[in-house]
């Protein structure tokens, strides 16, 4: 025992091998023992004027701070989409090689080795805007509660950023494809082999439902109901639903076009999927050259479902098809933009049938506004003059 002595204190220590730490330190109960000792009053505490503190504190026991193995399992899991976590993770992986190479502290890290970190990533001009604020989300996210970095500064040069980045990389959007241009996609899918009712279903789907590809993708048997009149998909879970309430979204059949008759489409693909012996799980699925299955066995993640970039080559591949001059950048969005495009030229609202949320500013400036602004073009009023002219003389 050492004991050492000073005008105003005395500091005693124990010296004690590393691996023979008092129970103090390795004992739970004894850890939270001293937790709950520490004052009442924290950084948190809120008292009303003429208020005192409380000197009464809960009795708590180690069974208010765990939680069971199983919820501990649901936390791991919990909702978050597996390539978010995954990115999440290499974001921090980072900005902690990052704060090891400037000689800084990662956990917690101070506002002004955020604000460097951030400024850092932009100065590599490598990165953009959306990239950078989450960057900014990933490293905030794991710092604890109550250290947690400002972010007033990090925002406002994102926000800067963002302003030169748009006027030098302007979003390449996946186009719109002419009617002419889709009904050619879709009569280039042979109806005799499974692939080319596999492709016409999906396309005619995409449109009809404004999917995201991955909604497409994820599609299980059960999430598809196909009468007379329509074809009803369940989506479980999309972009705007992160909770997964789900929201139900109907086509209309053709009945006067059955080339490009949703119900006919569908049933078509039911059909086939019965004769290759599948009878719930994914809707779309992988098929070989041949039209039977593909095996999926070494598909850890997806399963019998495919992905979002499978749905793009199969539409891509109909685009090439069909001949269309741009088909290189026609992409699964593209079925989605369609329709939208549609709905709106025709004096309708997309929102709800591609699952924006209400008021969403996408749909207004991409198609409500651009479809008022085209009919009301000045030019249409020229050549709308110049035919009346035309006819009288």
């Amino acid at each position: 025992m050492t004991v050492v002595s000073h005008d105003a204190e005395v500091v005693v220590a124990e010296l004690v091998e590393e691996d023979r730490l008092p129970a103090a330190l390795t004992d739970p109960a004894a850890v939270l023992a001293g937790a709950l000792a520490r004052p009442v009053l924290t950084q948190h505490t809120v008292l009303r004027p003429g208020e005192l503190p409380t000197t009464e504190r809960p009795a708590y026991t180690e069974r208010d701070f765990y939680v069971s193995q199983e919820t501990a399992e649901a936390i791991d899991q919990r909702s978050r989409p597996k390539n978010t976590e995954r990115n999440r993770k290499s974001q921090w992986g980072m900005f902690e090689n990052w704060c090891a190479e400037m000689g800084r502290v990662a956990l917690p890290c101070t506002t002004a080795t955020y604000i460097e970190y951030i400024a850092s990533l932009i100065a590599s001009d490598r990165y953009s805007p959306n990239s950078l604020r989450a960057h900014k989300s990933a490293v905030r996210s794991k710092q604890p509660e109550d250290a947690k970095p400002g972010t007033t500064v990090v925002t406002g040069l994102i926000n800067e950023y963002a302003a030169d980045w748009s006027k030098r990389n302007r979003v390449k959007k996946a186009p719109a494809i002419p009617d002419d241009k889709f009904r050619a996609m879709v009569a280039s899918c042979d109806q005799r082999h499974p692939i080319g009712i596999r492709d016409r279903c999906v396309l005619l789907l995409g449109r009809g439902a404004l999917n995201r590809r991955i909604e497409l993708a994820d599609l299980l048997c059960s999430d598809v109901d196909v009468d007379d009149d329509f074809v009803s998909l369940d989506i479980r879970f999309s972009k705007t639903d992160q909770e997964g309430e789900g929201e139900t979204t109907d086509i209309p059949a053709e009945p006067d076009d059955v080339l490009m008759c949703p119900v006919d489409a569908t049933r078509a693909w039911f059909n086939m999927l019965h004769r290759l012996g599948v009878r719930d799980g994914a809707f779309f699925r992988a098929l070989t050259v041949a039209g039977t299955l593909q095996n999926r066995s070494t598909a850890t993640e997806r399963g019998d479902h495919v992905t979002g970039d499978a749905v793009n080559d199969w539409v891509r591949g109909r685009a090439f098809a069909a001949r269309l001059p741009n088909w290189s950048k026609v992409t699964a969005h593209s079925l989605r933009r369609t329709g939208a495009q549609r709905i709106a030229e025709a004096g309708g609202d997309p929102t709800k049938q591609g699952r924006w949320k209400a008021g969403s500013v996408v749909v207004k400036k991409e198609y409500l506004d651009r479809a008022q602004s085209r009919a009301e073009n000045p030019w249409l009023l020229v050549q709308e003059k110049r035919r009346t002219k035309t006819t009288d003389n």
